[in-house]
């Protein structure tokens, strides 16, 4: 794998479901088959960016950079241009991170401990989704690799060693939960699934426990859904067919990425008369919207956001503070580990200078060695002049800065060559 090599500036800017209501994340929503083209696009806007990744979820969109010299200003008006938002009126709703920060963020949201849902899975996978794309547009290099990297291990300790996942209540268990209370018996519920994702696969799985009359799975594509369909014996249908068949059932979910509404006020307003005002009960995990807003006023209906979830999945999140306390904890230890590989980097081009010139030395040395050796001299004084005249082209800057300059300097340099050639005959 070619990583680009020695950058020292870390930073993330970004704007989730504390930050932003679900209007403005719907806004910077990026799709991961345009990844490479939008990555693309943020590092020609901000000068320097050599490494870039950008997780873009339901409950959040961050853009972690890296390059020689931090520059989160360009970046927030770039991602404000890309939402066609003004750079003041985004600001209020981000976050700026950089270095040892960035680090706990991004070990905090691999770990579920940033989630909507404390502890939840999905996150981690997403990131590995985002990373990968990264890699795959050339945007990836040695910084941000490790900080994902790490941010995965430190994720995985979390949830071996701690019961940081255990009782969380997903959103598609959220999902069954609420329908629960709209209808008494989810057995004789007829669903619709808009979307063939992860998410639907998720609320589909816990929908088929509770055996519904019937799962439908709309999408714009029939052999994913088919796929997803025939996993519990469902039916599949075009999305162009949802507002002639809406009014056949009783519970719909819906989370596909798609730019515009699918399901509108008039679809559901026809739907709801053709019921003679059965209740439907609709739930919309997309961002931007895949229902429009306005159904949620009509009389009959249930329409659930993303952001209307959230007081149900926080529920029993006192019983895991202890756990949140010992990921906490691995979560510091990874901090640290991060920022002392980090400073190590700051390193590298002294130490690869200070190689190259060793190697400038021994060159010189032994190619003077064999001319001697090549006049036919004695191969005991070629040694000793070799072992010599390395040993003072090392030590030669050393007794420079101990006869010249003022006292101070003087005594700085005598402290810095006790410690570095002398420390260990005291």
């Amino acid at each position: 794998m070619d990583f680009i090599i020695l950058i020292m500036a870390v930073w993330a800017l970004g704007l989730n479901h504390n930050t932003a209501p679900q209007g403005i994340r719907g806004k910077f929503a990026f799709a991961m088959d345009q990844m490479g083209d939008t990555l693309d696009e943020l590092r020609r806007n901000v000068p320097g960016t050599a490494e870039a990744t950008i997780l873009s979820t339901c409950n959040r969109t961050e853009v972690y950079c890296a390059a020689d010299l931090i520059a989160p200003e360009q970046t927030l008006r770039w991602l404000a241009q890309s939402g066609g938002v003004r750079t003041e009126d985004l600001q209020a709703h981000t976050y700026t991170l950089s270095q040892g920060q960035v680090a706990r963020h991004a070990f905090r949201v691999a770990s579920g401990l940033d989630s909507m849902v404390l502890g939840e899975a999905q996150i981690l996978g997403q990131m590995k989704d985002a990373v990968r794309a990264a890699q795959d547009a050339g945007a990836l290099g040695t910084t941000l690799h490790q900080l994902f990297q790490r941010s995965f291990a430190v994720a995985k300790e979390v949830r071996t060693s701690t019961e940081i996942g255990a009782h969380s209540i997903s959103m598609a268990a959220a999902c069954v939960r609420l329908a629960s209370q709209v209808f008494e018996d989810l057995a004789q519920t007829r669903v619709l699934f808009v979307g063939a994702g992860e998410m639907i696969g998720l609320c589909a799985t816990h929908f088929a426990a509770r055996s519904p009359k019937q799962m439908v799975i709309a999408n714009r594509t029939l052999d994913r859904g088919e796929k997803l369909a025939s996993r519990f014996g469902g039916e599949v249908m075009r999305l162009a067919e949802i507002p002639d068949r809406l009014h056949e059932f009783d519970v719909v979910v819906s989370c596909t990425a798609s730019s515009l509404p699918l399901i509108g006020l008039g679809a559901v307003e026809r739907a709801i008369q053709r019921r003679r005002h059965r209740p439907i009960f609709m739930v919309d995990l997309a961002v931007p919207r895949d229902i429009e807003p306005e159904v949620k006023g009509l009389e009959d209906i249930y329409l659930y956001s993303v952001d209307d979830l959230s007081g149900v999945v926080q529920t029993a999140q006192a019983n895991r503070q202890a756990a949140v306390a010992q990921a906490e904890a691995i979560i510091d230890a990874g901090v640290q580990s991060f920022l002392h590989w980090l400073d190590q980097r700051s390193m590298v081009p002294v130490i690869r200078e200070l190689n190259e010139q060793a190697d400038r030395w021994r060159q010189a040395e032994l190619l003077k060695a064999r001319k001697m050796l090549a006049r036919g001299e004695n191969p005991e004084q070629v040694l000793e002049a070799l072992a010599q005249g390395l040993s003072h082209k090392m030590l030669h800057g050393a007794m420079a800065e101990l006869h010249a300059g003022d006292h101070a300097a003087r005594e700085r340099a005598r402290s810095a060559i006790e410690h570095f050639f002398l420390r260990h005959h005291r």
